[in-house]
């Protein structure tokens, strides 16, 4: 039965029963007919992936594939030279037959020239064989088109049997061990593999390649534990993701300027705080404290849960904002080294804990020193016009208003009120009265901390940085570190699932100054999933007075979910309902109460009551319809200056699956976003929009 078998699997493979073959992409070949001249077969090259023990092999691009071609073929593959690939991520040694990550550490994958494949027994994943015996087989194929003479064997280093029987039935038969070791040759045991020539012939994807302009850098930095996502991936392979799908949306959305090769692509790269931190020592230190029992859950929240905790110790703080920061500086010089002509801007990303992560870092940064001089010119020609002002309106508030002469002589603004003592008052002649007033204001207005960094400008009722007393409100806020500073100025920091709101709010901050901005990064996007429960909004920390809603991304398709529009439709239907209900309702009441009037009264006030009710429908007939107010588009809500004056909080559209339960998605909706195309649109179309690059067509719901 087993030879039976074999014979109907080489049956059905056999030229006298073609199979349907799958249309071939543009440039593919296609194998010669028996007695047909011999053409050399076209190489591509793949580089090896291990995951979970199990390897698997993947073409490069076509464009890699050619560019190492060509190195081999110009014969430098002699020669230690090195070959940048994918982007420029990965370097391939061409001699030593390896593929090496350029910016974070990986194993080293190994590098094939590949013309010959065999079907593996697992996946029926096509792997190719060693370059040696491949030139061994395309000899014998040579031969054998040239002289038509098939049914050639050949023997592996693994002691395999490959059969050539014609151009389109090649197999490839797998030793099995006999009772007897004699030594005997292998025989044609054992299931049938299916063996082919040249890539084309095996259904590979094969990517065409990124575009080589790098138009803007990103550095992501990850969350808490070394897994990013659902599926328990690193920050590389989701940064990966996040890139892919950044390519994909610039060709659906940005195709007029790349065909007008406006634009190149943005280059993703991610940043690993995580393996530093657990390599101080501080695992070995948790292990001898740790309970036996539920093991693996210890493990898991030693090894993610407690990141959170490291972050608020002071000591562990340290390390973890200086292997950001030198990480990202490292990144930023050796992207540099490796792209010269890169003119293009820096932005940052943060996830989760990374978000907080970087949002203290950009709160601790220095501006340029002709950056420093500008705003202190534009705050000393504003202050000295506005600061006596402000005095006064402050003075009038507390019914104060005959001080205001003590106040301009002696040149006080708002900042300087703030700092006075009840010395100060005292000396300034201030009665008793009038002095404790001031000093409750001033404690009031303290205790609300308008915002938890100092040098927002004249306005501020908080010193700047450079004044000794802003240094208890800085560590009223952050954990007490010496935070670095980077190596250039980000022009815009996305916040992905982010708590920042949240650990403001429990330092104790409770408003953001809405002139405050971050000083060497002017844009600022916090991207949230409606079920994700670690984000938290920024905005009402900016107007706390007033109630509306985060900016609804718009889906990258043009249009909102199918579900949120006959939710909305729905409601709508409710209101109308509602609405048209109580119309109704009213008019019946007027109606009732209309009739219990005396009739003499009605019979004297005919002439009125036949007017009456003509006047008496308008307000009836405009019940149905929603009030003028309601008909007018939300009007621009001023959210400050930390993202240039424009929104701030923008959340995504959930899936209709997801709608079905909040708390079944909660987790997922916290993971979503390195697949998440709404959120990598926005991402480019702002970045974009910094060099002055618009989408094809305008996002319906979109600043």
């Amino acid at each position: 039965p087993p030879a039976l078998g074999r014979r109907r699997d080489i049956a059905m493979a056999t030229p006298e029963q073609p199979q349907p073959q799958p249309p071939r992409a543009l440039g593919e070949g296609a194998e010669p007919e028996p007695g047909s001249g011999y053409e050399p077969v076209v190489p591509h090259w793949f580089y090896c992936r291990v995951t979970d023990g199990r390897e698997r092999w993947v073409p490069f691009s076509s464009q890699d594939s050619e560019r190492l071609e060509e190195a081999y073929g110009s014969g430098r593959a002699q020669a230690d030279v090195v070959v940048p690939t994918s982007g420029g991520r990965f370097d391939v040694r061409l001699l030593q037959r390896q593929r090496v990550a350029v910016y974070w550490e990986e194993e080293v994958s190994e590098v094939r020239r590949c013309t010959w494949f065999y079907k593996g027994d697992k996946d029926n994943k096509y792997i190719p064989y060693s370059e040696t015996f491949s030139e061994e087989l395309e000899e014998a194929y040579r031969i054998a088109v040239t002289l038509d003479e098939w049914k050639k064997k050949l023997e592996s280093p693994s002691r395999e049997i490959i059969i050539l029987h014609n151009p389109k039935l090649m197999v490839h038969y797998q030793p099995v061990a006999t009772s007897d070791d004699w030594g005997s040759t292998p025989t044609e045991q054992g299931r049938p593999r299916t063996v082919k020539r040249g890539v084309e012939n095996i259904a590979a994807d094969i990517p065409n390649g990124e575009p080589l302009q790098i138009d803007h850098l990103v550095f992501v930095v990850h969350g808490i534990g070394p897994a990013c996502d659902i599926r328990f991936r690193s920050i590389v392979q989701c940064v990966n993701d996040f890139r892919n799908v950044s390519l994909s949306m610039l060709q659906a959305h940005f195709r007029k300027a790349q065909e007008q090769q406006q634009i190149g692509r943005v280059e993703f790269l991610p940043v690993n705080w995580h393996s530093s931190l657990h390599s101080t020592g501080v695992d070995v230190d948790l292990e001898r404290i740790t309970l036996p029992s539920i093991n693996r859950l210890r493990h898991f929240i030693n090894d993610t849960i407690l990141d959170v905790f490291f972050y608020n110790s002071s000591t562990y703080c340290q390390t973890i904002v200086d292997t950001v920061a030198s990480e990202m500086n490292r990144l930023y010089q050796l992207f540099l080294q490796r792209n010269p002509l890169f003119k293009g801007g820096v932005s940052i990303a943060g996830h989760s804990l990374g978000s907080l992560i970087l949002f203290d870092l950009l709160t601790n940064q220095k501006a340029a020193p002709e950056q420093d001089e500008q705003a202190t010119e534009g705050s000393r020609t504003s202050s000295s016009s506005r600061g006596v002002e402000e005095v006064k309106e402050v003075l009038k508030q507390l019914e104060l208003s005959e001080y205001c002469e003590v106040f301009e002589r002696e040149k006080m603004d708002r900042e300087a009120l703030f700092l006075c003592v009840q010395e100060n008052l005292k000396e300034m002649g201030i009665p008793l009265g009038p002095r404790m007033k001031l000093l409750n204001y001033i404690s009031s207005q303290k205790q609300m901390q308008v915002c938890f960094l100092g040098g927002l400008g004249p306005s501020s009722a908080i010193p700047s940085l450079s004044d000794p007393s802003a240094l208890t409100w800085v560590s009223l806020c952050q954990v007490s570190a010496n935070y670095p500073q980077l190596n250039y100025n980000p022009s815009i920091f996305f916040a992905f699932g982010s708590p920042i709101g949240m650990f403001l709010t429990v330092r104790g901050v409770k408003r953001i100054d809405p002139n405050y901005s971050l000083p060497t990064c002017k844009g600022f996007f916090n991207i949230f999933h409606p079920f994700d429960p670690v984000a938290y909004r920024i905005e009402p920390m900016i107007v706390p007075d007033v109630e509306f809603e985060p900016m609804l991304l718009p889906h990258h398709k043009g249009r909102k979910r199918m579900h949120l529009e006959l939710k909305e439709g729905l409601t709508r239907m409710s209101v109308d309902l509602k609405n048209n209900l109580l119309g109704s309702l009213r008019v019946a009441w007027q109606s009732f109460t209309r009739a219990s009037l005396p009739a003499l009264e009605a019979a004297t006030a005919d002439p009125e009551l036949e007017a009456e009710p003509g006047a008496e429908k308008q307000p009836d007939t405009k019940a149905d319809e929603p009030p003028p107010a309601a008909k007018e588009e939300t009007p621009p809500i001023n959210v400050g200056r930390l993202n240039g004056g424009n929104r701030i909080d923008y959340v995504l559209q959930e899936k209709p699956i997801e709608s079905f339960n909040e708390y079944l998605f909660a987790l997922q909706g916290h993971l979503c976003y390195w697949e998440s195309e709404d959120t990598v649109l926005l991402v480019l179309k702002e970045i974009y929009q910094t060099q002055g690059i618009t989408l094809d067509q305008p996002l319906p719901g979109s600043q």
